[in-house]
């Protein structure tokens, strides 16, 4: 299932079943899973351990060193899960000592073309970094959020889960779960309710999270006042723990 053409280090682990590629190089302290599938011309470096069913693009590079003037060869690491998709060019790095060591992919994501998740980034499941979607380091992104394509997010910034970031966005703050973001600075525009119907959520759950948004983003309240109404809020509608939970532990402020 390897192309002879193909550069696979004595030390890597790949699965009977994994196919590489053509001109596509392997690092050592690789470990490959069953399932996956990599085309010609990558590259994928190590530490990094890749999950099942995944498929690596030509022209993507995975786990390679991190983009920071401050590592300094430290042995770090890149996870990935399950049945990710790596487009053309994709780049995703692998982490630093100066945070957790490690940068974590989840399952089921879909990298578009040119899409970079910087060192020590941490991303769920089921999200979509579209093409050029850009992630600095330290980043996180929460399950089934969506960034349109030349979108940017500053380090250590935090997106919530179901969000959706429009294309060109500069995302400089925290964005709660459920929320649209646009603009440079993005800023919240409206909840995304098309990709809450989308994931299954019910009619009435998606009123919960309309007049959640408003009253953290158009009732007048400080952020204060805002959370504790949504605290008594949270306690009978369960998506509305999760935006308020978000709130609480965001660390760069949240757009607003």
């Amino acid at each position: 299932m390897i192309d002879a053409r193909a550069v696979v280090s004595p030390q890597a682990q790949v699965a009977p079943d994994v196919e590489i590629g053509p001109f596509t190089i392997v690092g050592a302290e690789v470990s490959i899973d069953s399932g996956t599938w990599i085309g010609p011309h990558a590259v994928v470096n190590g530490p990094a351990k890749i999950g099942k069913n995944n498929k690596i693009f030509q022209f993507a590079s995975l786990g390679e060193d991190p983009q920071d003037k401050k590592y300094n060869g430290e042995r770090t690491w890149l996870e990935i899960g399950d049945r990710n998709t790596f487009r053309e060019f994709c780049t995703v790095n692998r982490g630093t000592v100066l945070d957790r060591g490690v940068t974590r992919i989840g399952n089921d994501n879909l990298l578009m073309s040119y899409s970079h998740v910087g060192h020590d980034c941490t991303l769920g499941d089921n999200i979509v970094l579209a093409n050029v979607a850009t992630l600095a380091g330290h980043v996180e992104i929460g399950d089934c959020a969506s960034l349109g394509g030349l979108s940017a997010v500053h380090q250590y910034t935090k997106i919530g889960a179901y969000c959706f970031i429009a294309n060109n966005a500069a995302v400089t703050r925290d964005v709660p779960p459920y929320v649209m973001a646009v603009g440079q600075p993005a800023d919240p525009h409206s909840i995304n309710t098309v990709g809450l119907q989308r994931r299954g959520f019910t009619p009435e759950q998606i009123l919960n999270i309309r007049r959640a948004y408003r009253v953290l983003y158009r009732s007048q309240l400080k952020l204060e006042e805002a959370v504790e109404r949504l605290e008594e809020t949270a306690a009978s509608q369960p998506e509305i723990r999760i935006f308020v939970d978000f709130i609480k532990r965001s660390s760069r402020s949240i757009v607003r």
